[in-house]
């Protein structure tokens, strides 16, 4: 083992017992690269992070230009910062009336904890309701609300009156009452294995929301920018939210979160008590600034036109290969099932050989994950998928 491995090791804190290991050397468009040279397709993005794509070229001018010019002045929301109220402006641009105010983070968890406060704050109720099998986040808040008990129980005591519904049940509806704060949901649920809402479930939750004064939180922190082929899965589907949260692609490739709702009840956290909500490094000027070039890069160069024939191209190619009984897709988030955690554990390995990164998702051990950058060309599809088959036809 080399000693930059050992070192990683001894010194960075581990997630898992059995982290890759793949040292990076540099990367750029849907490649990383090795010191050896030996190239990776990133068929995840980051999980979703690189929207458009490694080391793009007006992501890194923004970077080295706002760098040079101011980093970290002051804690968010006391000085005026360019790269913060332009991003903001631009984002707000695209948005229905009801999502024009942006308070930013540093990251999804701390998204879904301002927007679980703020729904606290303006309901004055305590109930929150997520949904089973759903992630949000790793922090207190962000875990209470999460729908797997494998990864709560050990850090319990946890937020009290959390209560977990089952995405796409019409009957648990009725779970949601005059007691209930907030609702959190993904509009296409992520690390459930992408499962897609059923026909009129978000307009029925919608609904029920707004009957008992329940405010309803999107977590787009996957689905964002572009990733479901609509800039946001919400203005896919017709169903808008009363909170949004943002992040990953939200940043470019640096990091970067917000939760998003109107003028009027973001304002609520400005008084009793004054700093409802505070971060030092929400909305760096750096991250705001990547941000900023990342979404102009997709307005300008028509990406989000070119989403879902790219992902329908790899349900094609990928659907008719050997051990893959089923393909769920929304734009270009894939969950390739191989209905076997066996067949899917093995398959990682026999990626990490043949140069792909994929992971897995935490509810669901039996697919892999496809979601690249959405830069990706036709022909560099065709040429995953023949990776994909080679390690598919060894299982």
């Amino acid at each position: 083992m080399n000693i930059l491995r050992k070192q990683f090791l001894e010194h960075v804190g581990q997630t898992s017992p059995s982290p890759m290991l793949v040292e990076v050397e540099r990367a750029e468009g849907v490649f990383f690269y090795t010191p050896e040279g030996k190239p990776y397709f990133d068929l995840i993005a980051g999980v979703s992070v690189s929207n458009v794509g490694h080391a793009n070229p007006a992501v890194v001018k923004a970077v080295q230009e706002q760098a040079a010019r101011y980093m970290h002045i002051m804690v968010y929301g006391e000085m005026v910062e360019s790269p913060q109220v332009k991003y903001a402006a631009l984002m707000a641009s695209q948005m229905p009336a009801g999502l024009q105010s942006f308070y930013f983070l540093n990251s999804g968890s701390e998204a879904v904890e301002g927007a679980l406060k703020l729904a606290k704050r303006l309901t004055g109720r305590s109930e929150m309701i997520g949904m089973r099998n759903a992630y949000h986040g790793s922090t207190h808040g962000s875990m209470s609300i999460m729908g797997g008990e494998e990864y709560k129980n050990a850090f319990r005591p946890l937020l009290p009156d959390v209560r977990s519904i089952r995405y796409n049940s019409f009957d648990d509806l009725a779970l949601i009452t005059g007691r209930t704060a907030c609702v959190l949901v993904e509009p296409v649920q992520g690390e459930a294995g992408v499962r897609l809402p059923a026909p009129g479930w978000l307009e029925a939750l919608r609904a029920r929301c707004t009957e008992v004064g329940a405010l309803l939180i999107f977590d787009e922190i996957q689905t964002g920018f572009g990733r479901t082929g609509a800039l946001f899965a919400f203005q896919k589907y017709g169903v808008e939210p009363d909170i949004l949260c943002l992040a990953k692609a939200l940043g470019g490739g640096m990091p970067l979160g917000a939760f998003v709702s109107s003028t009027e009840r973001m304002n609520r956290l400005t008084h009793n008590p004054v700093l409802g909500h505070i971060t030092t490094f929400g909305g760096h000027p750096v991250c705001c600034a990547a941000g900023l070039a990342a979404l102009e890069y997709i307005l300008d160069n028509g990406l989000l036109g070119q989403v879902e024939a790219k992902g329908a191209l790899y349900e094609r190619l990928v659907g008719a290969m050997p051990h893959v009984q089923q393909i769920r897709r929304s734009g270009l988030l894939l969950a390739v099932e191989l209905g076997s955690s066996r067949k899917m554990y093995r398959i990682m390995e026999l990626f990490k050989e043949h140069g792909i990164l994929s992971d897995w998702f935490l509810f669901c051990d039996t697919a892999f994950r496809i979601s690249p950058p959405l830069t990706i060309t036709e022909e560099e599809i065709e040429a995953s998928c023949r990776l994909i088959e080679t390690c598919l036809r060894a299982l």
